[in-house]
């Protein structure tokens, strides 16, 4: 069976095709554009490059499945992105139906933390597990539930947003909240953290590590986690702030669920030993030692492979 996927981001999207057999899946070609213009302007862009690899590999539209890995909120069972907090403009946008119309294939629409969550449970880390989290901690932050050894997505598909949770009356924006999960624990999140620091040291008159230009606007999550390998201590209390919110942030999650274990993934599973330390102290301080002590968390280990396998298993409904 062959399938294309498409992993729609808040950076950037990427369309693929993978040829499944089994529990094996082989991918076979794969194009990344960045997420600019109006939705269909990507949507677009997107197909006619899985019309030409369709093409390249000789294959026909009616024989394969497409399968799409979004940001919620969406409303999986209609084939709808409703309207994404990172993907401004993305509003009602009937995606499955839209794709269908073009490639002739059957298409479902998967929360990408559910998606990328069945996917480090069947293919990475969260293997062997019966109840398990997956956390994106990417642009954004949502999480993915594999509880009792079934995804569990809520009434209405909307389980597992915990990037709304509210940590502080105030602080960075994320989700549309200020003080949020999101707005501590995600690569936007850790952008505000780290340009409202620089702001501070740059009117005491100190350097900022992480500052490739002049301007405080063109830092990145990327630009601190490269200071931090470093050893620059500026760079380190940013991710400092982000490791002491995700071990609050975890502590509810571990309360409230009960894991035996949790999957990271994008920053974390990149830039994750420097938020660790702080992490572990929150979590000791505030989770249930019951609940904590049988809990492992653990890094994404599908990598930068993990949308393109969120994007298959869309498509395989699993």
């Amino acid at each position: 069976m062959h399938i294309v996927g498409f992993d729609i981001g808040g950076t950037k999207c990427a369309i693929l095709l993978a040829e499944v057999n089994g529990a094996d899946i082989r991918f076979l070609k794969r194009v990344e554009i960045q997420t600019k213009g109006s939705p269909y302007d990507v949507l677009d862009t997107l197909i006619a490059h899985a019309k030409e690899m369709i093409k390249e590999f000789g294959l026909n539209g009616k024989d394969m499945l497409a399968g799409v890995s979004c940001g919620g909120p969406l409303d999986s069972s209609r084939g709808v992105i409703l309207s994404p907090p990172n993907l401004p403009g993305w509003t009602e946008v009937y995606i499955t139906e839209y794709i269908e119309s073009h490639l002739g294939c059957p298409a479902r629409l998967k929360n990408d933390a559910d998606a990328c969550a069945l996917a480090e449970w069947q293919y990475g880390a969260g293997r062997g597990s019966k109840n398990m989290v997956f956390m994106t901690f990417g642009t954004g932050l949502g999480a993915g539930l594999i509880l009792n050894g079934k995804l569990y997505t809520g009434t209405n598909g909307n389980a597992g947003e915990i990037g709304h949770f509210r940590l502080e009356q105030d602080g960075p924006v994320g989700y549309g909240k200020a003080g949020s999960f999101e707005g501590f624990c995600s690569g936007n999140g850790i952008r505000q953290v780290a340009i409202s620091k620089a702001n501070q040291r740059l009117q005491s008159g100190l350097p900022v590590s992480y500052m490739k230009t002049n301007d405080v606007h063109d830092i990145t999550t990327k630009d601190v986690a490269l200071a931090c390998r470093e050893g620059a201590e500026d760079a380190l209390e940013v991710m400092r702030i982000s490791g002491h919110y995700l071990g609050i942030g975890l502590s509810l999650v571990i309360d409230i669920l009960n894991p035996e274990k949790i999957v990271i993934g994008s920053v974390f599973a990149r830039a994750g030993d420097f938020m660790r330390k702080e992490m572990q102290k929150m979590l000791e301080k505030e989770a249930l030692k019951n609940s904590l002590s049988v809990c492992e968390i653990v890094p994404a280990q599908l990598g930068e492979q993990i949308g393109d396998y969120g994007a298959v298993v869309a498509a395989l409904d699993l």
